[in-house]
């Protein structure tokens, strides 16, 4: 069994992992018991990376695979290779892990401006794609938009707040007053720009360094035409390693706008929302903190 095989013949995947006909490994479970990951060994010694899971939606494992094959089109970072997708799994090379360095972390900064040229965008003027994604197992809704400012609301601020709403995350009044908030973020978005190529969530876990110290875009399920700036704030977001220095040879190679650092609480609006709908009121006053910088 050989990976020249596997790509020819996909089909045969997972009938060949229930028949332990290749070598499985499991390597994480992360917080969603529902989703697991595991290294399978072929008979040629090649490894590869499958993320399974149940009760998903029978899209999910796609989109994360057309989000990745998506982001590795320019060839600004690696990506690892996809070699099949299913309705409960993805297969992917596998990249043995290594530590993050500054060079690494200057290779990410200006691999990220390079995948960000608007001239790379796929020449789509729109905010968006015509394909839904994911971020975590929540649905994103990503429903093209003719500007950033109306894209952000409506798809990715006020879906997830009315969800934590729903949830008891927010009262009444609370989910009154983060709207009016998110209602200024035209005001306060910056000059214009042209749509990008993104990841979406690009938090520290899906930077991937590798035995060499070099990053790897992974879990493209939330790639989208978006806002460029949202990948950077994003990154700040949880600590990534050495980001600092991501994001000083980013704007080396392409300058970021006046005013971009004070912009930073307003992207991370999205993904702080989503983790309050999908961990509860813990990140209620992270969501309010960055919100009120909209005032």
């Amino acid at each position: 069994m050989d990976i020249s095989y596997l790509k020819t013949h996909p089909h045969v995947i997972p009938e060949l992992i229930h028949h332990q006909r290749i070598r499985a490994t499991t390597i994480h479970r992360g917080p969603d018991a529902n989703i697991g990951a595991e290294l399978l060994t072929l008979d040629d010694g090649t490894q590869l990376f499958a993320k399974s899971g149940k009760g998903l939606p029978p899209d999910f494992f796609h989109a994360e695979a057309r989000g990745l094959r998506w982001l590795a089109e320019p060839a600004a970072l690696p990506v690892p290779e996809v070699i099949a997708a299913f309705d409960d799994m993805l297969l992917t090379r596998w990249v043995p892990p290594g530590d993050a360095t500054p060079t690494g972390a200057e290779e990410l900064g200006r691999g990220l401006a390079e995948l960000h040229r608007p001239d790379l965008n796929g020449v789509d003027a729109r905010f968006g794609t015509d394909l839904d994604g994911y971020v975590g197992t929540l649905t994103l809704d990503n429903t093209p938009a003719s500007s950033w400012a109306e894209f952000f609301i409506t798809r990715r601020c006020q879906p997830y707040l009315r969800q934590a709403r729903d949830a008891g995350v927010f009262d009444a009044d609370q989910a009154t007053e983060l709207e009016s908030l998110i209602g200024r973020i035209p005001e306060l978005a910056g000059d214009p720009e042209p749509p990008s190529r993104i990841h979406g969530d690009l938090w520290s876990g899906n930077v991937h360094y590798d035995v060499a110290g070099l990053p790897w875009l992974i879990d493209g399920a939330a790639a989208h035409l978006g806002h460029r700036e949202t990948d950077l704030a994003t990154l700040l977001l949880f600590g990534a390693p050495f980001a600092e220095t991501a994001i000083a040879a980013y704007n080396e190679v392409s300058p970021l706008q006046t005013g971009w650092r004070d912009r930073v609480p307003m992207h991370q609006l999205h993904l702080l929302l989503v983790h309050a709908v999908t961990f509860g009121s813990s990140y209620a006053e992270a969501v309010f903190a960055a919100a009120r910088t909209l005032r």
